[in-house]
């Protein structure tokens, strides 16, 4: 029981002999999340510190409560966006910083409160529902809104807060002359010196962006800093994060309601993704409940520490794993460095330039673009293209929450329209005895009194209209009386399905003749039986394999045909 309510308590004995390799990468994760805190609060619309916050809170309480050992909560690039896309109707950052603060933590404190209510609910499933071209398209979309939001501090020329994908592209080409060439230079080359030190210097590949932002601050110096307009981020404090609650208000909390869903979807998706991700090399087993209570408790105790919005971070928790990372104890010993820099050198951060941080994010939101998954996407499937670019496009052009929503609405659709057209093959049998679906040997043939289906799928509400048609054209048709369902391929039977199945027997029944049922699952037959289904079709009519029903059934066939066929295809004949 305690080890329920306290996660840590599991793997807490363990750090006694693996602390040292969890130091190690703790103090690794340090120095790959500074610049990263720093770039995701920008996206967010907050100042700087507000980053370096959610990255100092957010991963221990997420460590100490959800259930992967490798996983790193935090500020993320996604999570960023949707906030300021949520928050930002509601408050301008630029002008009113201090009510956009405000609704940012209770929206953090409304995310994390879904989050935990999802997980006592034990509903750390419903992730699965989430396919992963939704996930494709929705980073895909965001990764280019994030570049596009970064080009007024690249071109540096003003483009008003909020400005939809469409209206940031046509200021940029209506206004291109403009165009402040120093910080330019700066932007792309601060990209520019990222991209060659993770590509060609694997040796400091960790903490290519890090060194990039550094040099891209020594290049805005060289070419005149401020003096030439290139604009630094500002100060940043040198404390550690504050504690204030919330404003709680009935108006904050309806306006944000439907925001706060979309991150508390959003971030869970993040984290158990790549928790999952991570286990499979490194063996360990993921609680998605669980991992669904540790996210919810982390947002939420962070809201009151003026930390915003946190979820898994890729980055962060795959150099975690390489780093050597044992147990949680390596998220928290990141956060408490994170701790001690901020306190001795924040100051020096004061002094990176806007557009050396323009340069990163953009970055950023191209290595969100997976072309490899997309590229598999646009060979595979039509409809999974439909999705990801149903998402990917409602990310540029509508809300954030209307893109991801609908994608995942798309692919349930498409799911559920599949289920419900469930394959039914006509069966015939060879010369060997081999039953056989008959479109695919001519050859077969087929007894003259019972005809054998096959069914492959689920009989449900949403399939009946196809099944319950197909048996309706079958008994039309009056050739015969007896009908044998293979139902091994029968997944799960609802109410609606048992209902139409004990109706469909009791006709063929009033024939003369009967529905039979062979192999029909234990899970399939549990309606059947608590309904009183079953009964009403009639016990004997379900048998366990095809050779005992066929040998039952044999014996009600007409033997005056019997006589006279030429087919005969069954041993009994």
């Amino acid at each position: 029981m305690l080890q329920r309510l306290f996660p840590f308590l599991v793997w807490l004995p363990l750090a006694k002999k693996s602390w040292k390799d969890d130091l190690v990468a703790g103090l690794t994760g340090t120095i790959i999340v500074i610049p990263q805190a720093v770039a995701f609060a920008i996206i967010a619309g907050l100042p700087p510190i507000y980053g370096f916050y959610t990255a100092m809170i957010t991963p221990i309480i997420a460590a100490l409560f959800g259930s992967s050992y490798h996983l790193i909560s935090g500020p993320t690039t996604a999570i960023s966006i949707v906030v300021f896309a949520t928050v930002s109707e509601m408050a301008d950052p630029m002008t009113d910083i201090e009510t956009y603060v405000s609704l940012t933590l209770v929206l953090t404190f409304m995310a994390g409160l879904i989050q935990f209510s999802m997980g006592m609910a034990r509903m750390g499933k419903l992730v699965n529902f989430v396919s992963h071209s939704v996930i494709i398209g929705f980073t895909a979309g965001a990764g280019v809104l994030i570049a596009f939001k970064q080009l007024q501090h690249v071109f540096g020329m003003e483009i008003p807060r909020g400005s939809s994908f469409y209206t940031i592209l046509k200021t940029i080409i209506s206004n291109i002359e403009q165009t402040n060439w120093y910080v330019f230079t700066v932007a792309i080359g601060t990209m520019v010196i990222a991209i060659i030190i993770k590509k060609f210097i694997r040796p400091l590949s960790r903490f290519y962006m890090l060194i990039a932002m550094i040099l891209g601050s020594i290049l805005a110096f060289l070419l005149g800093g401020e003096a030439k307009g290139i604009e630094n981020i500002g100060t940043i404090p040198s404390n550690l994060p504050p504690f204030s609650i919330p404003a709680f208000s009935l108006t904050n909390i309806q306006e944000l309601s439907t925001g706060a869903l979309t991150l508390a979807l959003l971030g869970l998706i993040e984290a158990v993704a790549i928790a999952r991700s991570i286990a499979l090399s490194s063996h360990q087993r993921i609680d998605g409940n669980q991992e669904f209570k540790g996210q919810g408790l982390s947002n939420m105790i962070a809201s009151f520490f003026s930390s915003y919005v946190g979820s898994g971070s890729f980055t962060r928790s795959g150099v975690n794993y390489q780093a050597g990372a044992k147990t949680p104890l390596s998220a928290i010993f990141a956060a408490v460095f994170l701790m001690i820099v901020l306190l001795l050198f924040s100051p020096y951060a004061s002094y990176l330039p806007k557009s050396a941080m323009g340069g990163i994010i953009l970055l950023v939101g191209y290595n969100l673009i997976d072309f490899h998954h997309i590229h598999q996407v646009l060979k595979s499937s039509g409809r999974e293209i439909i999705v990801l670019g149903t998402t990917m496009f409602g990310a540029l052009f509508f809300e954030l929450e209307t893109a991801l929503f609908s994608g995942i609405g798309l692919s349930l659709f498409f799911y559920l329209e599949k289920t419900a057209k469930p394959n039914i093959a006509i069966l015939g049998t060879t010369k060997a005895h081999r039953f056989i679906n008959i479109i695919r040997n001519p050859e077969v043939k087929e007894c003259p009194q019972l005809k054998i289906v096959r069914i492959d799928g689920s009989i449900y509400f949403g399939a009946l209209e196809v099944v319950s048609e197909f048996f309706s054209n079958l008994y039309e048709k009056g050739e015969v009386k007896h009908v044998l369902i293979i139902a091994k391929g029968i997944n799960f039977i609802d109410l609606s399905g048992a209902s139409w199945l004990a109706y469909e027997a009791k006709k063929w029944q009033d024939r003369g003749g009967g529905m039979y049922f062979s192999g029909l699952k234990i899970v399939s037959q549990q309606i059947l039986k608590k309904g009183g289904f079953r009964e009403e079709i009639g016990e004997e009519n379900f048998y366990p394999d095809k050779p005992s029903a066929i040998s039952d059934i044999y014996s009600k066939l007409d033997k005056n045909i019997c006589e006279t066929c030429k087919v005969r295809i069954f041993h009994e004949c």
